[in-house]
C-alpha cells in the first residue's frame, strides 16, 4: 500500500519536477496540424508510447531499476539515457526532471539506499533513470514502477494537449482510458528487456523537437 502511494506522489502533477513546461514535441505537432482531434491525438499518442520515448523510457527506468546497488552500472545506464536524447529540447526536457526528482526524492525520502543512488548520479541525471533507481532504493517492485511510469508519461502528455490543442477534457479523458490496457501490458513486455532493445521509429517527433526550437509561438519548452 505505501510503495503505491509513494508512486503516486512521485509521478503526481503535483511532484516538483516541471513536467508541465514540456510537451515532448507534442506542440509542434499541432502547430503543423498533425494533432486536430481526439483521434489524431490518440494516434500519436500510442506512437510515442509503444514505438518512441515511452517504450525507451521504461527500458531505461526497469535497467536502472536493477542497476541501483551498482554505482557503475547505474552511472553506464544513466550516460546512455542521456546521450539518446535526440534534440537539444528533449535532452533538457529528461535531465531537468530527473535532477529535480532526484533532489525532491533525496529531500522528502532519505534512506540509505538513496543517498547511495544520490552519490552515484551527481550530476544530469535523465527522469526514467532517476525514477527506476529511487523506487529500487525504496524496495518497490519493477513492474509497479515501470506501469506507473508509463501511465505518468501518457498523462503528462494528454494535459499538454489540453492547453495546446483542440481537445476537451472528456476526449483527453477517454483517451487515457484507452491507453491504460496498453500501458499495461508495455510495462509486462519491457520488464525484463534490457538496453540492447532499445529504439525508436518516431522520427517525426525526433525532427520536431528540432523545429519546435524556432517556433514562432510557444508555451513549452520541448
Amino acid at each position: 500500500m505505501i510503495d503505491t502511494l509513494q508512486l503516486m506522489a512521485w509521478l503526481s502533477p503535483t511532484y516538483p519536477v516541471g513536467g508541465f513546461a514540456y510537451s515532448h514535441g507534442l506542440e509542434w505537432a499541432v502547430e503543423i496540424g498533425a494533432i486536430h482531434d481526439e483521434a489524431s491525438l490518440r494516434i500519436w499518442l500510442v506512437d510515442v508510447l509503444e514505438l518512441g520515448a515511452g517504450r525507451n523510457d521504461m527500458i531505461l527506468a526497469g535497467n536502472a531499476h536493477s542497476a541501483a546497488a551498482d554505482p557503475a552500472a547505474l552511472a553506464a545506464v544513466n550516460e546512455l539515457a542521456l546521450a539518446l536524447a535526440p534534440s537539444r529540447e528533449l535532452h533538457l526536457e529528461t535531465s531537468q526532471q530527473g535532477r529535480s526528482f532526484l533532489d525532491a526524492t533525496l529531500a522528502a525520502w532519505p534512506c540509505e539506499e538513496m543517498t547511495a543512488v544520490g552519490a552515484a548520479l551527481p550530476a544530469a541525471v535523465a527522469f526514467p533513470v532517476a525514477v527506476g533507481a529511487a523506487a529500487a532504493a525504496h524496495g518497490m517492485t519493477r513492474l509497479d514502477m515501470l506501469a506507473a511510469y508509463g501511465l505518468a508519461f501518457v498523462q503528462n502528455l494528454v494535459s499538454a494537449a489540453l492547453r495546446s490543442a483542440p481537445i476537451g477534457q472528456s476526449a483527453g479523458t477517454r483517451i487515457v482510458a484507452a491507453l491504460v490496457p496498453r500501458v499495461a501490458a508495455l510495462a509486462g513486455e519491457v520488464e525484463d528487456l534490457g538496453l540492447d532493445s532499445l529504439g525508436s521509429a518516431t522520427l517525426r517527433v525526433d525532427l520536431g523537437s528540432f523545429r519546435h526550437e524556432t517556433q514562432y509561438s510557444r508555451i513549452f519548452r520541448s
